[in-house]
């Protein structure tokens, strides 16, 4: 069966790795003897408790997060986190954003509608085509937070450092794209979350990392309680039902992440893949990379032909051979290769035999 598989590039859901799949068909109708699916059990149940509380212990091991962190397994995606994320950390009701993406300008749009948010860089007029070096952030010293995107899937860029912001002023950033692909000091950040679906799940699950002293100063008296992480992480992400079935795929996916030597093996691989794309679009003239090269992402490759009617041809064209969604987002055309952990070399190297085909055909 994982023989007829296609290389899929979409930037998210995306493709899971083929062993966590197998896992999930072995243990669907009956999971290690309890006679029923994960799906159907209780969240309250002693067994569904063993798969939470492993799913937490795996994260912590794998990302390292050191003592005095906790870990919430919630619902709404990374959207439900752009209100979150004022609603518990603003004190003073000032925070400042990097713009370097869809997603950031989004959170930054949400958060304006709860206080004075500075804009601390800004790439948009450049097409959003780079991230800033630490020297070209502008973050005020008497922020309550200081909010990045990590890896911008749309357009194709990535963090190479750890922003740092005034002393006392705490770090949050998405990092729904490129979590699990390399080690993380999360000391580093106040938050740290992400949406499941692009390397460590299923859509449903968002993971939030967050330092205790951030936490108790929501403003419970006028807003939902869901909102809420000091609930969430009092009930031990069970102030309701909470996504069960992601939980457990993502316990798989970070036990698969571990089998393969962890995120510094992903780390690696991340590297390879992406560097053999980037060197062979870098060695022709048929297609134009779109990122800037100080701030190219490891996991979404975007590049176009410069010709809309060709750009939708190679996607096409591409799906016919095995390899789907590697048309660009939308909102900015062209193309799209999301390389995230699962992918491997080979569907890599199968989407560069294309390209150099494609290009000797149509140049």
């Amino acid at each position: 069966m994982a023989d007829e598989r296609i290389y899929n590039f979409s930037a998210g859901p995306s493709m899971l790795p083929v062993p966590v799949l197998e896992r999930c068909a072995s243990e669907m109708l009956n999971y290690k003897g309890s006679g029923m699916s994960v799906m159907e059990m209780s969240h309250r149940s002693k067994v569904y408790d063993g798969i939470i509380t492993e799913t937490e212990a795996a994260l912590r091991r794998v990302l390292s997060i050191p003592d005095g962190y906790k870990v919430l397994f919630l619902q709404g995606g990374a959207s439900t986190q752009f209100a979150a994320i004022p609603m518990n950390l603003m004190r003073t009701g000032k925070a400042d954003y990097a713009l370097t993406g869809n997603f950031s300008n989004n959170a930054y749009k949400e958060a304006c509608k709860f206080g004075d948010i500075h804009v601390a860089f800004s790439s948009k007029e450049s097409g959003f085509d780079r991230v800033p070096t630490q020297q070209q952030l502008d973050v005020r010293p008497d922020a309550d937070y200081f909010y990045i995107c990590a890896n911008n899937t749309i357009y194709g860029t990535e963090f190479p450092y750890d922003p740092v912001s005034p002393a006392g002023v705490p770090l949050v950033a998405d990092m729904s794209s490129n979590i699990l692909s390399k080690p993380v000091d999360v000391s580093k950040y106040g938050v740290i979350y992400a949406g499941a679906q692009k390397n460590m799940g299923p859509a449903g699950v968002t993971v939030v990392i967050v330092r205790d002293d951030l936490l108790g100063h929501y403003p419970l008296d006028k807003a939902p309680v869901m909102l809420d992480w000091k609930t969430m992480a009092d009930k031990g992400s069970m102030y309701n039902t909470p996504p069960t079935y992601g939980i457990y795929v993502l316990g798989l996916v970070l036990e698969w992440v571990e089998q393969c030597g962890g995120v510094s093996a992903m780390q690696a691989l991340a590297a390879q893949r992406s560097g053999l794309l980037y060197d062979y679009l870098d060695g022709q003239s048929f297609y134009q990379p779109v990122a800037d090269k100080g701030s190219r992402s490891r996991m979404n490759v975007t590049f176009r032909t410069g010709d809309d009617a060709l750009d939708a041809k190679f996607a096409k064209e591409a799906a016919a051979v095995g390899m789907s969604n590697l048309k660009g987002h939308r909102s900015v055309g062209g193309m799209r290769a999301s390389i995230y952990n699962a992918m491997p070399v080979e569907g890599v190297e199968h989407l560069i035999d294309f390209m150099q085909r494609f290009a000797a055909e149509n140049a």
